[in-house]
């Protein structure tokens, strides 16, 4: 065999092994973008509100309900604010409660208050793991996708041909830490982000869209918990760029009065 023929197969077995065509995560995150909206739109955006409604699916059974807690769902209305750089602000009205999640950059806090007596306010400080999940899903819902890199993360393509509901996708990890990791798999075709897997084992889909400004916002954002729970936020109104003040995210006074 001449040394050239040798040469070739050698190279085209390497080119098997490790496919020309094999995309770097920053081209999916390109196209991904690409997808939701323009450039100018996507990093003019400092706040998103959204409002609707939570969906909690399989918490209490009716009496006369054979098929038990999984058919059942739960509806309350919903507030959720994510401000640049870490600052977030989940509320829940449920019928004898406002419930409230709130991240102020290293602080997170949860707050419950007696819908019967607003005095009456249960307010508890959150652990370090919970606050460092909200930290980086903030970043996630303010960046697009783009720039985890700078802020110590890691972004790697971990496949190309993976099939989702029937769909071609590349599966592009955003790694924050051991413990904190979005794997998302994006359309090839498109860029559209058609499911993502976290570390805990929970897949979250995204189901239609709202436009705002330019910029693709899901309709409905389904969270299958390791467990099988099923949570849904179904969005019905989406705010950009408007202002909150830092008070907004403070932790309140623990004094009781």
């Amino acid at each position: 065999m001449n040394v050239r023929l040798a040469a070739l197969l050698a190279f085209l077995a390497a080119a098997v092994c490790h496919p020309l065509r094999a995309e770097t995560a920053g081209h999916w995150i390109a196209k991904a973008r690409a997808y939701l909206g323009s450039e100018e739109a996507l990093n003019s955006v400092s706040t998103i509100h959204f409002s609707g409604m939570l969906e909690v699916a399989g918490l209490t059974p009716a009496a006369d309900v054979k098929s038990g807690a999984a058919d059942m769902v739960e509806r309350f209305p919903a507030e959720i604010v994510f401000q640049k750089p870490y600052q977030q602000q989940m509320t829940v009205t449920r019928p004898t409660s406002i419930d409230s999640m709130v991240l102020d950059d290293y602080d997170g806090w949860s707050r419950t208050v007696a819908r019967d007596n607003p005095k009456a306010a249960n307010v508890t400080l959150l652990e370090t793991e919970q606050i460092k999940q909200l930290r980086a899903n903030t970043w996630e819902i303010l960046s697009f996708h783009a720039g985890l890199e700078k802020r110590g993360g890691t972004v790697q393509v971990d496949g190309e041909d993976e099939v989702v509901d029937g769909i071609l996708c590349a599966k592009v990890s955003f790694v924050h830490s051991e413990r904190i990791v979005f794997h998302r798999y994006f359309d090839k075709a498109t860029g559209r982000l058609v499911k993502t897997e976290t570390a805990n084992g929970s897949e979250i889909r995204e189901e239609g869209e709202i436009i705002v400004d330019g910029i693709r916002f899901p309709k409905r954002i389904v969270n299958k918990a390791p467990s099988g729970q099923v949570t849904t936020i179904v969005v019905e109104k989406v705010v950009l760029n408007e202002p909150y003040p830092s008070s907004a995210f403070a932790v309140p006074s623990l004094t009781v009065e």
